[in-house]
Protein backbone atom coordinates (compact mmCIF):
# COMPACT_ATOMS: atom_id res chain seq x y z
CA UNK A 1 0.00 0.00 0.00
CA UNK A 2 2.98 2.29 0.67
CA UNK A 3 3.21 2.76 -3.48
CA UNK A 4 -0.66 4.21 -3.23
CA UNK A 5 -0.89 7.74 -5.07
CA UNK A 6 -3.47 9.94 -3.36
CA UNK A 7 -4.62 13.11 -4.18
CA UNK A 8 -5.91 15.72 -1.48
CA UNK A 9 -8.13 18.61 -1.61
CA UNK A 10 -8.26 21.26 0.92
CA UNK A 11 -10.94 24.06 0.90
CA UNK A 12 -11.67 24.82 4.62
CA UNK A 13 -11.67 28.21 4.72
CA UNK A 14 -9.60 30.75 1.78
CA UNK A 15 -7.57 28.72 0.57
CA UNK A 16 -7.51 26.55 -2.54
CA UNK A 17 -5.06 23.93 -2.63
CA UNK A 18 -3.93 19.96 -3.86
CA UNK A 19 -1.54 18.14 -3.31
CA UNK A 20 -0.32 14.96 -4.40
CA UNK A 21 1.47 11.94 -1.71
CA UNK A 22 3.49 8.59 -2.79
CA UNK A 23 3.99 6.85 0.32
CA UNK A 24 5.11 9.66 2.92
CA UNK A 25 6.20 11.91 0.16
CA UNK A 26 4.42 15.16 -1.23
CA UNK A 27 4.76 15.27 -5.01
CA UNK A 28 2.84 18.60 -5.66
CA UNK A 29 1.29 20.66 -2.98
CA UNK A 30 -0.38 23.19 -5.17
CA UNK A 31 -2.35 26.30 -3.41
CA UNK A 32 -4.36 29.58 -4.61
CA UNK A 33 -4.74 32.41 -2.44
CA UNK A 34 -7.85 34.78 -2.03
CA UNK A 35 -6.36 38.21 -2.01
CA UNK A 36 -10.35 39.31 -2.14
CA UNK A 37 -11.04 39.62 1.88
CA UNK A 38 -7.96 41.83 2.11
CA UNK A 39 -9.47 44.70 1.43
CA UNK A 40 -12.73 43.52 4.02
CA UNK A 41 -10.25 43.15 7.13
CA UNK A 42 -11.44 39.06 7.36
CA UNK A 43 -12.33 36.48 5.30
CA UNK A 44 -16.35 36.80 3.88
CA UNK A 45 -17.39 33.53 3.66
CA UNK A 46 -19.78 33.96 0.17
CA UNK A 47 -16.82 35.61 -1.50
CA UNK A 48 -14.45 32.48 -0.63
CA UNK A 49 -16.86 29.94 -1.80
CA UNK A 50 -17.44 31.42 -5.04
CA UNK A 51 -13.29 31.86 -5.04
CA UNK A 52 -12.99 27.69 -4.60
CA UNK A 53 -15.52 27.49 -7.52
CA UNK A 54 -13.00 29.13 -9.35
CA UNK A 55 -9.95 27.77 -8.28
CA UNK A 56 -10.47 24.24 -7.61
CA UNK A 57 -10.37 22.47 -11.33
CA UNK A 58 -6.93 24.49 -12.22
CA UNK A 59 -5.57 23.84 -8.83
CA UNK A 60 -6.25 20.11 -8.92
CA UNK A 61 -5.28 19.85 -12.71
CA UNK A 62 -1.66 21.86 -11.57
CA UNK A 63 -0.97 19.56 -9.21
CA UNK A 64 -1.67 16.49 -11.04
CA UNK A 65 0.68 17.61 -13.67
CA UNK A 66 3.31 18.67 -11.36
CA UNK A 67 3.38 15.55 -9.47
CA UNK A 68 4.20 14.13 -13.14
CA UNK A 69 0.93 11.53 -13.07
CA UNK A 70 -2.13 11.78 -14.37
CA UNK A 71 -5.65 11.08 -12.86
CA UNK A 72 -6.11 7.11 -13.73
CA UNK A 73 -2.46 6.53 -11.64
CA UNK A 74 -4.83 8.10 -8.24
CA UNK A 75 -5.36 5.48 -5.76
CA UNK A 76 -7.81 7.50 -3.69
CA UNK A 77 -8.98 11.14 -3.12
CA UNK A 78 -9.11 12.91 0.27
CA UNK A 79 -10.87 15.71 0.99
CA UNK A 80 -11.44 17.92 4.41
CA UNK A 81 -14.76 17.46 5.52
CA UNK A 82 -14.71 20.07 8.98
CA UNK A 83 -13.82 21.92 10.40
CA UNK A 84 -14.21 25.87 8.48
CA UNK A 85 -16.36 27.79 6.53
CA UNK A 86 -19.20 25.60 5.19
CA UNK A 87 -19.26 26.91 1.82
CA UNK A 88 -15.77 26.29 1.27
CA UNK A 89 -15.91 22.96 2.54
CA UNK A 90 -19.21 22.24 0.32
CA UNK A 91 -17.33 23.05 -2.54
CA UNK A 92 -14.20 20.54 -1.81
CA UNK A 93 -16.55 17.96 -0.51
CA UNK A 94 -18.80 17.85 -4.04
CA UNK A 95 -15.52 18.16 -5.86
CA UNK A 96 -14.23 14.98 -3.98
CA UNK A 97 -17.21 12.93 -4.09
CA UNK A 98 -17.29 13.67 -8.07
CA UNK A 99 -14.12 13.19 -9.04
CA UNK A 100 -13.61 9.61 -7.12
CA UNK A 101 -16.84 8.61 -7.86
CA UNK A 102 -15.65 9.24 -12.02
CA UNK A 103 -12.43 7.62 -11.28
CA UNK A 104 -14.17 4.48 -9.32
CA UNK A 105 -11.38 5.03 -6.20
CA UNK A 106 -12.11 5.48 -3.03
CA UNK A 107 -13.02 8.87 -1.11
CA UNK A 108 -11.25 9.38 2.50
CA UNK A 109 -13.13 12.23 4.58
CA UNK A 110 -10.10 14.38 7.11
CA UNK A 111 -10.36 16.42 10.01
CA UNK A 112 -8.51 19.70 9.12
CA UNK A 113 -7.25 20.04 13.16
CA UNK A 114 -5.73 16.13 12.94
CA UNK A 115 -4.23 17.14 9.50
CA UNK A 116 -2.17 20.02 11.06
CA UNK A 117 -1.10 17.94 13.49
CA UNK A 118 0.16 14.60 11.58
CA UNK A 119 1.32 17.15 8.54
CA UNK A 120 4.57 16.34 10.88
CA UNK A 121 4.76 12.97 9.35
CA UNK A 122 5.39 13.82 5.62
CA UNK A 123 8.68 13.04 4.38
CA UNK A 124 10.72 16.66 4.87
CA UNK A 125 8.29 18.15 7.02
CA UNK A 126 10.72 17.58 9.47
CA UNK A 127 14.75 15.56 10.42
CA UNK A 128 12.06 13.31 11.73
CA UNK A 129 8.67 13.08 13.20
CA UNK A 130 7.76 13.17 16.48
CA UNK A 131 7.67 9.69 18.54
CA UNK A 132 4.18 8.85 20.47
CA UNK A 133 3.57 9.84 22.66
CA UNK A 134 4.02 14.08 22.26
CA UNK A 135 2.39 17.11 22.88
CA UNK A 136 1.68 19.48 20.04
CA UNK A 137 0.22 23.16 20.25
CA UNK A 138 -2.17 23.25 17.57
CA UNK A 139 -2.49 27.38 17.05
CA UNK A 140 -4.00 29.19 13.98
CA UNK A 141 -6.53 32.07 12.94
CA UNK A 142 -9.50 29.30 14.15
CA UNK A 143 -8.16 27.23 16.82
CA UNK A 144 -5.32 27.36 19.48
CA UNK A 145 -5.19 23.95 21.25
CA UNK A 146 -2.86 21.82 23.33
CA UNK A 147 -3.35 18.14 22.24
CA UNK A 148 -1.98 14.73 23.80
CA UNK A 149 -0.64 12.54 20.26
CA UNK A 150 -0.72 8.93 21.80
CA UNK A 151 -1.23 7.85 18.41
CA UNK A 152 -1.81 8.50 14.83
CA UNK A 153 -5.51 7.89 15.68
CA UNK A 154 -5.68 8.39 19.38
CA UNK A 155 -5.70 12.52 20.43
CA UNK A 156 -6.79 14.05 23.02
CA UNK A 157 -7.41 17.65 23.51
CA UNK A 158 -6.27 18.68 26.91
CA UNK A 159 -6.46 22.33 26.42
CA UNK A 160 -8.22 24.81 24.12
CA UNK A 161 -9.26 28.73 24.08
CA UNK A 162 -12.14 29.83 25.73
CA UNK A 163 -13.13 32.71 23.21
CA UNK A 164 -10.95 34.32 20.74
CA UNK A 165 -7.99 32.05 19.08
CA UNK A 166 -4.40 33.28 18.90
CA UNK A 167 -4.53 34.00 15.11
CA UNK A 168 -7.80 35.61 15.78
CA UNK A 169 -5.99 37.83 18.52
CA UNK A 170 -3.28 39.13 16.35
CA UNK A 171 -6.04 40.03 13.25
CA UNK A 172 -8.21 41.65 16.00
CA UNK A 173 -5.14 44.00 17.35
CA UNK A 174 -3.45 44.77 13.89
CA UNK A 175 -7.13 45.89 12.98
CA UNK A 176 -6.64 48.25 16.16
CA UNK A 177 -3.25 49.49 14.68
CA UNK A 178 -4.56 50.01 11.02
CA UNK A 179 -2.94 47.49 9.90
CA UNK A 180 -3.60 45.14 6.72
CA UNK A 181 -4.92 41.64 6.73
CA UNK A 182 -3.82 39.12 7.85
CA UNK A 183 -2.12 41.07 10.42
CA UNK A 184 0.03 38.25 12.12
CA UNK A 185 2.87 37.80 9.71
CA UNK A 186 2.81 41.55 9.41
CA UNK A 187 3.00 41.99 13.29
CA UNK A 188 5.21 39.77 13.02
CA UNK A 189 7.70 41.51 10.94
CA UNK A 190 7.44 44.51 12.61
CA UNK A 191 8.56 42.95 15.78
CA UNK A 192 11.71 41.67 14.95
CA UNK A 193 12.68 45.49 14.92
CA UNK A 194 11.13 46.58 18.35
CA UNK A 195 11.20 46.00 22.21
CA UNK A 196 9.10 43.27 23.19
CA UNK A 197 9.08 44.92 26.81
CA UNK A 198 7.98 48.72 25.89
CA UNK A 199 4.58 48.06 26.43
CA UNK A 200 2.97 45.87 28.87
CA UNK A 201 -0.48 44.52 28.24
CA UNK A 202 -2.74 41.68 30.61
CA UNK A 203 -2.60 38.19 30.19
CA UNK A 204 -5.28 35.68 31.15
CA UNK A 205 -5.18 33.73 33.95
CA UNK A 206 -7.29 30.40 33.73
CA UNK A 207 -7.21 27.22 35.37
CA UNK A 208 -4.84 23.90 33.99
CA UNK A 209 -4.49 24.05 30.42
CA UNK A 210 -7.12 26.27 28.34
CA UNK A 211 -6.28 29.48 26.86
CA UNK A 212 -7.94 32.78 26.44
CA UNK A 213 -7.21 35.76 24.37
CA UNK A 214 -10.13 38.00 23.91
CA UNK A 215 -8.35 39.96 27.67
CA UNK A 216 -5.30 40.62 25.35
CA UNK A 217 -7.56 42.27 22.63
CA UNK A 218 -9.47 44.61 25.11
CA UNK A 219 -6.12 45.84 27.31
CA UNK A 220 -4.38 46.31 24.05
CA UNK A 221 -7.75 48.65 22.74
CA UNK A 222 -8.11 50.35 25.87
CA UNK A 223 -4.65 51.64 26.15
CA UNK A 224 -4.01 52.72 22.37
CA UNK A 225 -7.45 54.56 23.19
CA UNK A 226 -5.97 55.82 26.20
CA UNK A 227 -2.54 56.83 24.24
CA UNK A 228 -3.89 58.55 21.04
CA UNK A 229 -5.61 61.19 22.99
CA UNK A 230 -2.50 62.12 24.49
CA UNK A 231 -0.98 61.70 21.12
CA UNK A 232 -3.04 61.14 17.50
CA UNK A 233 0.31 59.72 15.82
CA UNK A 234 1.24 57.11 18.72
CA UNK A 235 0.75 54.40 16.60
CA UNK A 236 2.29 55.11 13.76
CA UNK A 237 5.71 56.55 15.71
CA UNK A 238 5.26 53.65 17.85
CA UNK A 239 4.45 50.71 16.04
CA UNK A 240 7.48 48.47 15.91
CA UNK A 241 7.61 48.34 20.15
CA UNK A 242 3.87 47.52 20.16
CA UNK A 243 4.03 45.00 17.45
CA UNK A 244 6.68 43.29 19.61
CA UNK A 245 4.83 43.66 22.91
CA UNK A 246 1.79 42.22 21.79
CA UNK A 247 3.89 39.07 20.01
CA UNK A 248 5.66 38.98 23.33
CA UNK A 249 2.18 38.72 25.43
CA UNK A 250 0.73 35.93 22.93
CA UNK A 251 3.41 33.82 22.72
CA UNK A 252 4.08 33.97 26.67
CA UNK A 253 0.51 32.95 27.11
CA UNK A 254 0.70 30.25 24.40
CA UNK A 255 4.28 28.61 26.22
CA UNK A 256 3.14 29.07 29.36
CA UNK A 257 0.27 26.62 29.57
CA UNK A 258 2.85 24.28 27.31
CA UNK A 259 5.54 24.35 29.74
CA UNK A 260 2.47 23.47 32.59
CA UNK A 261 1.05 20.70 30.27
CA UNK A 262 4.62 18.94 29.27
CA UNK A 263 5.48 18.92 33.09
CA UNK A 264 2.80 17.56 34.17
CA UNK A 265 1.95 14.94 31.89
CA UNK A 266 5.95 14.33 31.92
CA UNK A 267 6.63 14.45 28.13
CA UNK A 268 9.44 16.15 26.49
CA UNK A 269 8.72 15.65 22.81
CA UNK A 270 6.89 19.00 21.59
CA UNK A 271 5.89 19.82 18.26
CA UNK A 272 3.92 23.11 17.35
CA UNK A 273 1.63 23.06 14.06
CA UNK A 274 -0.97 25.25 12.16
CA UNK A 275 -0.51 29.04 10.96
CA UNK A 276 0.76 30.66 13.44
CA UNK A 277 3.12 27.83 13.99
CA UNK A 278 4.78 30.26 11.51
CA UNK A 279 5.44 32.85 13.73
CA UNK A 280 8.91 33.56 14.72
CA UNK A 281 8.55 34.55 17.84
CA UNK A 282 6.93 31.17 18.70
CA UNK A 283 9.58 29.51 16.87
CA UNK A 284 12.31 31.07 19.28
CA UNK A 285 10.52 30.40 22.25
CA UNK A 286 10.24 26.49 21.37
CA UNK A 287 13.95 26.70 20.75
CA UNK A 288 15.06 28.51 24.09
CA UNK A 289 12.78 26.12 25.60
CA UNK A 290 14.50 22.89 24.07
CA UNK A 291 17.81 23.84 25.57
CA UNK A 292 15.85 25.15 28.93
CA UNK A 293 13.71 22.00 29.84
CA UNK A 294 15.31 19.61 27.43
CA UNK A 295 12.33 19.24 25.54
CA UNK A 296 12.88 17.67 21.67
CA UNK A 297 11.22 20.32 19.65
CA UNK A 298 9.62 19.38 16.57
CA UNK A 299 8.67 22.63 13.85
CA UNK A 300 7.11 22.16 10.67
CA UNK A 301 8.62 23.62 7.38
CA UNK A 302 6.46 26.72 6.88
CA UNK A 303 4.69 25.31 3.63
CA UNK A 304 3.21 22.76 6.49
CA UNK A 305 2.16 25.69 8.77
CA UNK A 306 -1.03 27.49 6.76
CA UNK A 307 -3.77 25.68 5.30
CA UNK A 308 -2.66 23.01 2.54
CA UNK A 309 -3.81 20.01 1.13
CA UNK A 310 -0.02 18.39 1.59
CA UNK A 311 -1.45 17.40 5.18
CA UNK A 312 -4.92 16.40 4.19
CA UNK A 313 -2.85 13.74 1.29
CA UNK A 314 -0.94 12.99 4.45
CA UNK A 315 -3.96 11.72 6.59
CA UNK A 316 -5.58 10.12 3.60
CA UNK A 317 -2.77 8.32 3.23
CA UNK A 318 -3.02 7.06 6.73
CA UNK A 319 -6.41 6.41 6.76
CA UNK A 320 -5.91 4.56 2.82
CA UNK A 321 -3.51 1.69 4.92
CA UNK A 322 -6.09 1.25 7.68
CA UNK A 323 -8.62 0.29 4.72
CA UNK A 324 -10.77 3.39 6.48
CA UNK A 325 -12.93 4.76 3.48
CA UNK A 326 -15.75 7.37 3.34
CA UNK A 327 -19.41 6.48 1.91
CA UNK A 328 -20.57 9.15 -0.94
CA UNK A 329 -23.02 10.01 0.86
CA UNK A 330 -21.16 12.12 3.13
CA UNK A 331 -21.64 15.99 3.70
CA UNK A 332 -19.68 19.13 5.23
CA UNK A 333 -19.83 20.10 8.22
CA UNK A 334 -18.38 23.51 9.71
CA UNK A 335 -17.96 21.70 13.16
CA UNK A 336 -16.38 18.41 13.11
CA UNK A 337 -16.60 16.46 16.23
CA UNK A 338 -12.70 17.01 16.79
CA UNK A 339 -11.89 14.15 19.05
CA UNK A 340 -14.79 11.67 17.42
CA UNK A 341 -13.00 12.02 14.20
CA UNK A 342 -9.34 11.93 16.02
CA UNK A 343 -10.58 8.20 17.76
CA UNK A 344 -12.18 7.00 14.83
CA UNK A 345 -11.35 3.50 13.80
CA UNK A 346 -12.19 1.18 10.75
CA UNK A 347 -15.02 -1.02 10.52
Amino acid sequence: MSDSIILGIESSCDDTSAAIIRGNKILSNIAANQAIHNEYGGVVPELASRAHQQNIIPVVEKSVSKANIQQKDISAVGFTRGPGLLGSLLVGTSFAKSLAMSLNVPLIEVNHLQAHILAHFIDDANIAPPPFPFLCLTVSGGHTMIVLVKDYFDMEIIGKTIDDAAGEAFDKIGKIFDLDYPAGPIIDKLAKNGDPNAFTFSKPRLEKYDYSFSGVKTSVLYFIQKEIKKNPDFVKENIENLAASVQKTIVETLMNKLEKAAKDYNIHHIAIAGGVSANSGLREAMKKNEEKLGWNIYIPKFEYTTDNAAMIAMVAKLKYDRGEFTDLSVSATARYDIEESFKQKPE
